[in-house]
């Protein structure tokens, strides 16, 4: 059984910084693409950046030269490093997983997100 676990949420101000990390752990052969989606108060969710195994990276709009994204495939774990957060990043973060395992070419998963704030 696979699980994602995130961690590095909290409260910052604006212009602060944070750094989400998500590990996987379970039967995995290997890491197809993972990332991170954000849904704020009152809206869809959307995604923020993901990478693929290969460590190419993709951001949405609104973070591109703020927010980072790497991957560690040793560790099974994706990190999100995010600068000059503003109080629009606000939201619940996810981890997201396209993973190879025992049963599965590609299998998706998400983990149960970490709460980002960030105060004016």
């Amino acid at each position: 059984q696979v699980q994602l676990v995130e961690s590095g949420g909290g409260l910052v101000q604006a212009g602060g910084s944070l750094r989400l990390s998500c590990a996987a752990s379970g039967r995995i052969f290997s890491i197809n693409a993972m990332g991170w989606d954000r849904q704020a108060p009152g809206k869809q969710r959307e995604l923020v950046a993901d990478i693929s195994g290969g460590g190419r990276p993709n951001y949405a709009e609104s973070v591109k030269g703020r927010f980072t994204i790497s991957l560690d495939n040793a560790k099974n774990t994706v990190y999100l490093q995010m600068n000059s957060l503003k109080p629009e990043d606000t939201g619940v973060y996810y981890c997201t997983a396209n993973l190879a395992t025992a049963d599965y070419y590609g299998m998706d998963y998400r983990g149960e997100g970490t709460l980002v704030t960030v105060s004016p």
